[in-house]
């Protein structure tokens, strides 16, 4: 461990962070870490850790419980935290006996509605900077009742508190509006990013982590590429880098000292200004030992020096995202990288002695076509023809709709399964490893990405057969057919919209969002402009071929 809790004073607020999944996935989470690192660093709070397998130290009775989510899918596992640990679901059916509960992380800023009634608290952003704002406004009003805690949180910047917010739907079924119950809450929350030189790293360093022994450290946040899909990229703009030598190098130093692991973080690491001085500052003798991976990098900034420090460093492999083998597809979904690049990457691998390159890619991309299907499998093909030796693997998934993206208003394509099959059927009869993901489970996905309030009776019906797509299908036709319901505080939801027009359907510019109030680093207009340029790109393609 990298981190020692502070001692806490006999006043000290019971905590429980909890996250959805195992010991071993959870602590190697940087930003679960992150979060229990800046709440357990105050003596003010007795923090203990929560997992699905495993817990700290137990509280008599807990003052704050907190969930810190990263992935749709996992926010049913909330429900069953919540249940054993004696809390009610609704936070509406909650008393001054029981614990605010909180929440954060990308689904949470992005989209909290499917989840929002069962938070009291939302925290929209980077937790640096939202968490000590938190704790100092609950602990100035911890003996308010509360309604006056809640009320008092509201007016803390980019902290959401869903029960403060009347959400309308037309007689149609339709979002009408979505409002604050007065005029002391703000009409909308704006999302904080934190803004220091110094990024998060490891504060945990422990053999029963997923990646064993692992210091992590985080080199950039965001992306300045801009992919029309990419919720990394768009919701934590502007993109931010770690100073070198105030942040990178003394965090790497830090870890070191206890493990000889070591891990890039970011969504375009080798992006970094300094990153070829950070490099070469690992190249040197002192660190022969050290054993060096890295997420994955832009196919343009890959140079042989890179992979030949990585491979000295043992690692065996590159990762870069070329999300569609079809130049057309790229040029639509903001991908600047030309095929050229592609082919230089893996050529720079094998001549740097990496044995094999990992690229991810998608289908079901708007305006995704068989023949761009086919340019992917040709792309992959001529990849391993040029660099003979060199082992090609191509992840992919399928495309999901993500808020506050261009690309959040066009659905899944139904297409998207079917060119999943055929990718898989051009590439494994010619030696290429796949890795597809299920289509099937991202249409789950969407429909959480996507939802409002009216998806969370579907959650709680979901709960004992969530682990197959059939059972998240009952479960949504249930509560659809059966007019199943919720009242809250007087007002009754109605059911859920039809799966196809949550799901599959390209929703027109002006709809109304469930996440409209919560406002993300660009505006609707500007984010409308971005996929009105990704559609005349495809247009301008067409013409061309």
């Amino acid at each position: 461990m990298l981190f020692e809790p502070a001692s806490t004073d006999a006043s000290a607020l019971n905590v429980v962070l909890a996250f959805p999944s195992t010991y071993s996935v959870g602590i190697t989470s940087l930003g679960y870490q992150v979060v229990w690192a800046t709440l357990a660093r105050r003596n003010d709070l007795n923090v203990r850790r929560l997992f699905t397998d495993q817990g700290d130290s137990y509280h008599d009775h807990i003052d704050l419980f907190g969930l810190s989510l990263s992935w749709e899918l996992d926010g049913p596992v909330l429900l069953d935290l919540l249940e054993k640990q004696g809390i009610p679901l609704w936070s509406h059916e909650r008393n001054e006996n029981d614990p605010i509960v909180f929440g954060g992380g990308p689904v949470l800023t992005a989209n909290p509605e499917p989840l929002a009634l069962f938070f009291d608290v939302i925290l929209m952003g980077d937790g640096e900077l939202l968490l000590p704002s938190f704790i100092d406004q609950l602990q100035a009003y911890r003996n308010a009742s509360r309604l006056e805690r809640i009320r008092a949180l509201a007016q803390v910047p980019g902290i959401y508190i869903p029960a403060l917010y009347s959400v309308k739907y037309t007689n149609d079924g339709e979002l009408a509006s979505i409002d604050p119950v007065d005029d002391t809450v703000p009409a909308k929350i704006n999302k904080q990013n934190w803004q220091g030189k110094i990024l998060s790293h490891s504060m945990v360093i422990t053999p029963k982590a997923a990646w064993p022994s692992i210091h992590m450290v985080e080199v950039v946040r965001s992306c300045p590429e801009l992919c029309r899909f990419c919720l990394a990229s768009y919701l934590s703009l502007p993109f931010r880098t770690s100073s070198l030598n105030d942040g990178l190098i003394p965090a790497v130093e830090k870890g070191l000292a206890v493990t000889n692991r070591l891990g890039l973080l970011g969504a375009s690491v080798t992006q970094h200004p300094q990153f070829d001085d950070l490099l070469k500052w690992l190249s040197k003798d002192q660190f022969n030992n050290v054993r060096l991976s890295m997420s994955s990098v832009r196919a343009s900034t890959v140079t042989s020096d890179l992979a030949r420090i990585l491979s000295k460093r043992g690692s065996k492999s590159l990762t870069i995202a070329i999300e569609s083998g079809s130049s057309r597809v790229r040029n639509v979904i903001n991908k600047k990288l030309a095929e050229e690049e592609i082919f230089a990457a893996a050529s720079y691998a094998k001549e740097g002695g990496l044995s094999k390159i990992k690229l991810y890619g998608m289908v079901g991309l708007p305006t995704e076509e068989e023949s761009d299907i086919y340019a992917t499998s040709n792309l992959m093909l001529q990849l391993k023809k040029s660099t003979p030796g060199l082992q090609i693997i191509l992840g992919v998934s399928s495309f999901v709709p993500k808020a506050h993206t261009p690309f959040q208003w066009q659905g899944v394509r139904l297409e998207a399964e079917k060119h999943l099959k055929l990718l898989a059927k051009e590439l494994r009869s010619n030696g290429i490893e796949l890795r597809p993901e299920s289509y099937k489970w991202s249409l789950v996905q969407a429909m959480l990405s996507r939802g409002d309030r009216r998806i969370a009776p579907v959650i709680v019906a979901a709960r004992n057969m969530r682990e197959s797509l059939g059972g998240w299908k009952r479960a949504y036709q249930t509560v659809q057919k059966d007019q199943i319901s919720i009242e809250i505080l007087g007002n009754k939801l109605p059911p859920p919209p039809p799966w196809k027009e949550l799901v599959h359907d390209n929703w027109e510019i002006t709809r109304l969002f469930p996440w409209n109030h919560l406002k993300g680093p660009l505006s609707m207009e500007m984010l409308a402009n971005h996929l009105m340029d990704a559609m005349q790109n495809s247009l301008t393609c067409h013409n061309y071929k």
